[in-house]
């Protein structure tokens, strides 16, 4: 007798049982044997889709870039902060904050407002350092507006900052994922070097640095120094130093990765919050840069985070870089070592001779060529209609 549809039984179950009672007993057996190995042969081929899904769930998340921006949020870190937040391939764990553009204090209330609105309430905002470790704090409201954000007034902000000390923050996130957070800095290397200086097992569990600051041909600040390392020389040494993978994002690239009246009209063609406001300091960038006889604004901190999402923007290869921390008219400069030699110079007598060459082992891969078309495209793309 054929059986009847109920809830408790499937479809195919059900056609198995009726097709099962028409045969005679002595098959019964052997038909329930084969009934056995057809589901086991369904259930495998389930289980393998599920593994696939996971196992390509899995390789999309290992693609994912988990960083910790340190900022010292004016304009151009804008732009870097909201390219981040708009970049699928990064996961941004969490925002430091460090005096240079403008104070601790305005660069904290910057990065809330910015957090808010973007709607990430969820990332940890935190504030560090209050001032460089061994001189007096510049600000650069000349470049950046009274505020740092170009003198656009954002919405009073939905997120409150986090209570731990920025470094402090640095530390607990790289412990709890080691190998797998990239550093961003892009102000003044305060708060990592208080990090590496508090707790030098987190060097070995860095997956990099990748930092905007820098230049081997020549500074914005003066002849010799760019401006975020000028700000704190003896923290960008201990940071240089420090043995961990390390990438130089500095003036040599930036200042051929120009924004210009291009990529604002693009900007302009689209509307959203985050959209809209990035325009405002776009413009305000632009308008400044053409006044000083350029024809766009240098896209310094939002190109240290497009390394981060795609290296191949850039050429960087590995060199030896020091700080310089004590001369009259080069402190702050990053010296670099094209070819990872020197001279070895023995004393003899009242001279030294030079009887050979020594290699010097690389710290940095030192960023000298970009693709700047690609890049702000890349840039533009992120940001329309946010």
């Amino acid at each position: 007798m054929a059986l009847r549809q109920k809830d408790s039984f499937s479809p195919v179950i059900l056609s198995y049982a009726n097709e099962a009672a028409s045969l005679p007993r002595y098959s019964v057996l052997g038909f329930y044997l084969h009934v056995a190995a057809r589901l086991a042969a369904r259930f495998a081929f389930i289980a393998l889709i599920i593994f696939a899904y996971a196992v390509f769930n899995a390789s999309c998340e290992a693609t994912v870039r988990k960083i910790i921006i340190d900022t010292d949020p004016g304009t151009d870190d804008a732009m870097a902060l909201m390219l981040a937040l708009n970049s699928p391939e990064l996961d941004v764990r969490a925002i430091t904050v460090v005096p240079g553009n403008v104070t601790a204090e305005q660069g904290l209330e910057n990065a809330l407002r910015m957090v808010s609105l973007a709607n990430r309430c969820d990332i940890p905002v935190a504030g560090g350092a209050r001032h460089p470790l061994f001189q007096k704090l510049i600000t650069a409201e000349f470049w950046h507006g009274k505020n740092g954000l170009a003198n656009i007034e954002l919405p009073r902000s939905k997120c409150k900052a986090d209570p731990r000390f920025g470094p402090d923050l640095i530390i607990e996130l790289i412990h709890a994922s080691p190998h797998e957070i990239t550093l961003v800095p892009v102000g003044p290397l305060t708060n990592i070097a208080l990090a590496v200086e508090k707790d030098p097992s987190i060097v070995p569990l860095i997956k990099e640095v990748i930092l905007m600051g820098g230049s081997i041909k020549g500074g914005n600040v003066n002849a010799a120094a760019e401006a975020n390392i000028y700000n704190d020389p003896e923290a960008a040494q201990i940071v240089f130093q420090a043995g961990w993978p390390l990438t130089m994002v500095g003036l040599d690239v930036g200042d051929k990765t120009l924004l210009g009246h291009k990529q604002l009209d693009q900007l302009a063609s689209t509307h959203g919050p985050v959209n809209d406001f990035i325009y405002g300091v776009a413009k305000f960038l632009v308008e400044l840069s053409e006044q000083f006889g350029d024809s766009g604004t240098p896209m310094y901190d939002p190109l240290a985070v497009g390394v981060a999402i795609d290296s191949t923007l850039v050429r960087a290869p590995a060199m030896h870089v020091d700080v310089e921390t004590r001369g009259e008219f080069t402190r702050g400069e990053t010296v670099a070592n094209r070819h990872n030699e020197i001279e070895r110079n023995v004393l003899h007598g009242d001279h030294y001779i030079i009887e050979g060459v020594d290699k010097v082992e690389p710290n940095a891969r030192v960023c000298i060529e970009v693709q700047a078309d690609r890049f702000l495209q890349l840039f533009v793309s992120r940001i329309q209609g946010k």
